[in-house]
């Protein structure tokens, strides 16, 4: 999407969990993008810890920027993956999707310093041990849990950073204008959302008589009756300050690592650039295994620079539009070949090269060798209106070094 000349480049960080080799970075196949323009000098490697890579990513590539290392170029964060699941009950939340993140100086979006709180421990509630197979072994009552939990204690740590750093005695949600969340699914989402307002009420002097009874077994991340109160409690606020975020996942599925940042590449999609210029967004990312931090960032409060960064994001509906239907039998049989091949060389995958978006990479070959050759459909600036709206494609106004596209 970007234009720059790619020597201004200095660092790129990979978040993935799909693997397609137990020692090559994915970042070193990028590098064929960078090396022809004569830039091999670029730093980072892949991130791996579940969903939580990506978020790992973004926070390596910052930091680099922020510390004595940093010779003036801008980094580069790929989060991406594929989300597959054996056949069952699972396999209708998985997706594929990726986000790319440019760092630098400028940006629209600006991670706040020292508001970050992060719980990491050691869990088996979603991994893959299998090297032969893309399918998580995975204990769907453990995993929410373990993900509620990890939010409750990074959402209690960032708002003692957060009353620290303004002077305050306490913050609670009111101090966010949007809550994201990764999304494995769209109701985990919501129950989400309601935990922070339980958090917030159980730390606060109100009572609410309908909600005391709930008040002191915050330790029951499964008890449905607390979970059904503050979910109804909450829904206002959730429609207007998370509801938005949902856009991509809702249409997507989850991407794993490419997830929580689709949510905030959503409110830019679905809020107009008034409503969300100068504002704060929350954010909860969390791996399995487990990884997982709440932090925030600040929107820039100069509006012309938002509406430019809101107009680059907004042919996102027309791409989700554009997407092939297939029935579910169809998609069945689709994976039983993908669980059959994906892991084996010498094939040339099969599909409908001309059905794929402009710019499109795609995979050729794998050869005896298990090297992988990719090739690119036409190329159309993806970042632009598509080519049958010339004038709007001619008038753009789109000033791609104020910010970081997602």
């Amino acid at each position: 999407k970007q234009w720059y000349q790619r020597r201004v480049r200095g660092h790129l960080q990979v978040g993935t969990e799909t693997l397609q080799d137990k020692s090559k970075a994915v970042k070193t196949v990028l590098m064929e993008l960078f090396v022809k323009h004569g830039n091999s000098d670029i730093e980072g490697v892949d991130c791996l810890n579940a969903c939580y890579g990506g978020t790992a990513a973004l926070f390596n590539a910052i930091n680099w920027v922020e510390s004595s290392s940093w010779d003036g170029r801008y980094a580069i964060v790929v989060a991406a993956d594929i989300a597959v699941y054996a056949s069952g009950a699972a396999r209708p939340t998985g997706g594929a999707g990726a986000v790319a993140m440019l760092i630098g100086a400028n940006a629209v979006l600006t991670l706040e310093r020292g508001l970050r709180h992060t719980h990491m421990d050691h869990v088996y509630d979603f991994y893959k041990p299998d090297m032969n197979s893309e399918y998580p072994r995975v204990n769907g009552k453990l995993s929410i849990e373990c993900f509620l939990r990890s939010l409750d204690i990074t959402y209690k740590g960032y708002k003692m950073k957060a009353a620290r750093k303004e002077g305050k005695d306490k913050v609670d949600s009111s101090h966010f204008d949007y809550l994201t969340f990764h999304s494995p699914y769209c109701k985990l989402v919501q129950k989400s959302f309601a935990r922070v307002f339980y958090q917030d009420y159980i730390s606060s002097d109100k009572v609410i008589d309908h909600l005391e009874p709930y008040r002191h077994i915050q330790s029951d991340y499964l008890n449905r009756d607390l979970e059904k109160a503050f979910i109804a409690h909450s829904k206002d606020s959730f429609e207007r300050m998370t509801a938005p975020s949902l856009l991509i996942p809702r249409n997507v599925g989850n991407m794993y690592t490419a997830t929580l940042y689709s949510c905030i590449v959503s409110l830019f999609v679905s809020k107009s650039p008034e409503e969300i210029v100068n504002t704060r967004i929350g954010a909860f990312s969390y791996g399995s295994g487990l990884a997982s931090s709440f932090f925030s960032f600040k929107v820039s409060p100069d509006l012309e620079r938002v509406r430019r960064f809101c107009s680059s994001l907004s042919n996102i509906p027309s791409f989700l539009e554009s997407r092939t239907k297939v029935s579910p039998e169809h998609f069945e049989r689709l994976m039983k070949d993908r669980e059959l091949t994906h892991h084996l060389p010498s094939r040339r995958p099969s599909f409908e090269v001309d059905k794929l978006g402009n710019g499109t990479y795609y995979i050729v070959e794998v050869d005896s060798e298990h090297r992988r050759q990719y090739a690119r459909t036409s190329f159309l600036d993806a970042h632009h209106p598509r080519s049958h709206d010339k004038d709007r494609l001619l008038q753009s106004d789109c000033a791609p070094h104020y910010c970081p596209h997602m």
